[in-house]
């Protein structure tokens, strides 16, 4: 009798799970909780979002992840270059200005080493390239000239390694794009010719997966447009091929979450509006897959990663248009 009322009573206990079970599964994903308790809403993937508009609309600025803000320098506002040090806060949505840039620059890039900005290259005025580096330090809100770029150029893609910043691609003049790789090390202040890759790319997407640095897209030459992909090994110093992009596009906004590579919107060599065509590339299955569409096409827009979202901030929707002030957020 008494084994018989323990089975009664583990058959009514689970039944009465089973049930909360199933009404549990009947309902939507309730919102999590974090660590002090309070709601956190579920993620949605595969969505866009928009975060509070820039002050000042600018193309072809320079952006990198600094002390949990992104720092955009530079630019072309609607009439010319110029010398703005924006910063926005993803935590609080809004924007405020730092120490300006020490010259107006356009189509430089960007890259953080152990909370310091560094910034390489571009268009100092006039279409003229560069090779000036320039290192900002949040804690003197100061900017230090350090030692100059072998090749001066602009629109490069800028990928850290292993604390190494890969200065990758770019334009040395209007009818002259390089495969050229130089390598800055912070520590030394010191630059290394690298081996170049095996496609020039003007305007290149580029980013980090695992220890490999991919490359694709750009333009090889004026007129043309590539969708050309490659990896960079730093530990051989070689270039290998990839498969390519179905969306062949220049000037995008790009960056590496996890074990992917987003690359959205760009220029189609149309002269027209920017594409809102938004991809990822696996590394390890070699292959693109689309993705949720950008809600606004952009070309020359600047990029950075932040807490495994994408942001996609200004640049110009159509060919020569004028700069826009979006900022959106792209979330894997």
């Amino acid at each position: 009798m008494v084994q018989e009322k323990v089975m009664s009573t583990r058959n009514i206990f689970t039944t009465a799970i089973l049930a909360i079970a199933l009404v549990a599964a009947a309902l939507p994903a309730p919102a999590q909780n974090d660590p002090v308790g309070r709601q956190v809403p579920a993620v949605t993937h595969n969505t866009w979002t928009s975060g509070a508009a820039l002050p000042t609309a600018v193309a072809s600025a320079a952006a990198a992840v600094l002390k949990n803000e992104i720092y955009l320098v530079g630019g072309n506002d609607a009439t010319e270059e110029v010398a703005d040090l924006q910063i926005y806060n993803p935590a609080t949505n809004t924007w405020s200005t730092g120490a300006s840039y020490p010259t107006v620059v356009s189509g430089a890039s960007a890259a953080v080493v152990k909370n310091v900005l560094y910034v390489f290259g571009g268009s100092a005025g006039g279409g003229s390239p560069s090779n000036a580096v320039w290192a900002y330090n949040p804690k003197t809100k100061t900017w230090t000239a350090m030692a100059n770029m072998p090749t001066a150029r602009w629109l490069t893609a800028a990928v850290v390694e292993n604390n190494i910043i890969y200065v990758i691609g770019g334009m040395v003049s209007d009818n002259d794009f390089v495969a050229a790789v130089e390598s800055y090390n912070p520590a030394t202040n010191s630059w290394t010719e690298q081996a170049p890759m095996l496609v020039s790319k003007q305007g290149p997407a580029a980013g980090l997966l695992g220890t490999m640095i991919v490359a694709a897209d750009g333009a090889p030459q004026y007129g043309q447009i590539t969708g050309n992909t490659e990896a960079y090994d730093a530990a051989t110093n070689a270039w290998t091929e990839l498969a390519t992009d179905p969306e062949a596009r220049v000037v995008s906004c790009f960056g590496s979450i996890g074990s992917k590579f987003y690359d959205a919107g760009g220029y189609l060599n149309n002269a027209g509006a920017a594409t809102t065509v938004n991809e990822s590339f696996q590394l390890s299955k070699n292959k693109w897959t689309t993705l949720a569409p950008m809600p606004q096409g952009t070309m020359l827009g600047s990029s950075a990663v932040y807490k495994k979202q994408l942001y996609c901030i200004g640049g110009w929707a159509t060919w020569n248009g004028a700069p826009i002030s979006y900022v959106q957020i792209y979330q894997p």
